[in-house]
């Protein structure tokens, strides 16, 4: 990226052109949206379009589910050097705003691309989505690094930020539901060629190109709209070194990325929510149910959390709903799973729990942000706002492990026969470890502090 002198930034944006704070936020919940989408098409539907669309063997997506994960292991170590670039880079846009602009179109195509797999062999095939894939990947993280980053920077109100982020959470949550639900119907919409109405791998195609599009051109509202804080665009450069030790001494920034490694199990519910179904109640499209409920949750407590995080600190509210989350998980469990009525209230209410963490979560790593500003002179939005992006990769990762041990415990396999045994394990799995997380992570933000005013 070339470089600018310091005073050029300010210059020209003056404050007639820069657009208002409300415009700002609405454009950044819209790019949130977007982006939100095109991710919720991925992680939802790609190995379900490989399977039945592509055509690929038992053999093949054995080999697929070792390409993801070897590229999610890739993805999660690039999200600190993506902060690195970004705190390094000067433009006469900022730091954050050019790789919004630039990852957009790469995004779209390759989602679009990954949707497209060739008739060909299969180890062709597999070839082509695992170069896809890795690509897609990190053309993700540089377009969601600097995303979170803006939002720092872009709001230095901490209450308005707040606002910001639990409604980019909650329409998030929103676009997950909307996607989830609606993808199936469009491409189903966009078949023309198919038999009786259904889905082909080439109107799933056409529906993943045209979404995605749409997705990213919304996405594009973050660079478009929002403007970088003129602090952070008039400081100069720092240095490699520096980078590193204003992050090694930002000990709130690192208590809150303990805090959230140590409550991975908050995930643990969307990770095998289906196999519980299948294990429980023989009928994997009840997930559908407590899926809904998460996002019910996740919505609710998403709006909600910045009006109550008014009159109470955000320590507080991530100690309140980890303690409440590792209540609500044991009395799930002491509940039992003999009806789904009352598992659905309590993911309903642990979805409440999660909106919260999350949204805290962002705000305090901004403060953290803020706070070093002030200690040190040195903005590193950059490589801050990407341990937020790896530690959720991380804590997704966790959840899998965990519960894929849990079940590998239980002994469960596709022709397994279900016994009692085997159903209360699973449930552990998704109760008490989620209950033991919820309360050991509550731990390091009690410690959580600010130099200069109060958590």
């Amino acid at each position: 990226m070339a470089s600018a002198s310091p005073a050029a930034p300010v210059a020209r944006t003056p404050a007639s052109r820069t657009p208002s704070p409300r415009a700002q936020a609405a454009a950044v919940v819209a790019a949130g949206f977007g982006q939100n989408v095109v991710l919720t098409i991925v992680t939802t539907f790609v190995l379900a379009y490989l399977i039945q669309y592509a055509g690929l063997s038992s053999a093949g997506i054995a080999v697929v589910t070792a390409i993801i994960t070897a590229a999610k292991v890739v993805d999660a170590f690039t999200d600190p050097i993506m902060g690195v670039a970004i705190d390094l880079t000067r433009t006469r846009w900022g730091k954050l705003r050019p790789y919004i602009l630039f990852s957009a179109a790469p995004v779209a195509a390759l989602t679009a691309l990954m949707f497209a797999v060739p008739e060909a062999d299969e180890p062709a095939q597999l070839s082509y989505f695992g170069v896809i894939y890795l690509l897609w990947g990190l053309a993700y993280t540089v377009c969601d690094v600097p995303f979170w980053g803006l939002i720092g920077s872009a709001f230095p109100d901490p209450a308005r930020r707040t606002r910001v982020i639990g409604n980019v959470r909650a329409f998030g949550a929103i676009s997950l539901g909307l996607a989830t639900l609606g993808m199936p119907w469009f491409a189903r919409a966009l078949s023309f060629d198919g038999a009786g109405g259904a889905a082909t791998g080439s109107g799933w195609t056409l529906a993943v190109l045209v979404t995605s599009v749409v997705g990213m051109g919304l996405f594009l509202l973050a660079f478009f709209v929002p403007r970088e804080r003129p602090s952070a665009l008039a400081a100069p450069r720092p240095r490699l070194r520096e980078l590193a030790r204003t992050l090694a001494r930002n000990t709130p920034l690192l208590l809150v990325l303990l805090g959230s490694v140590l409550g991975f199990g908050r995930y643990i519910v969307q990770a095998g929510g289906a196999v519980f179904a299948v294990v429980a109640y023989g009928d994997e499209g009840l997930f559908t149910l407590i899926g809904a409920a998460i996002i019910a949750g996740l919505v609710l407590s998403s709006f909600l959390t910045p009006l109550v995080a008014k009159r109470v600190s955000g320590r507080t509210l991530v100690i309140g709903s980890s303690l409440a989350g590792a209540a609500l998980y044991l009395a799930m469990y002491l509940v039992g799973f003999a009806s789904i009525l009352p598992i659905v209230v309590f993911i309903f209410l642990t979805g409440l729990t999660l909106g919260v963490f999350l949204v805290v979560q962002a705000t305090m790593i901004a403060d953290a942000v803020d706070d070093a500003e002030r200690r040190t002179g040195i903005r590193n939005d950059g490589i801050s706002f990407a341990t937020l992006t790896f530690v959720s990769k991380i804590m997704s990762a966790l959840a899998v492990l965990v519960f894929g041990l849990f079940v590998a415990a239980a002994g469960y396999q596709a022709d397994a026969v279900v016994t009692p045994d085997m159903q209360q394990t699973v449930f552990a799995a998704i109760t008490l470890v989620p209950a033991a997380s919820c309360l050991v992570s509550a731990v390091p933000f009690v410690f959580y502090r600010l130099s200069s005013r109060s958590a």
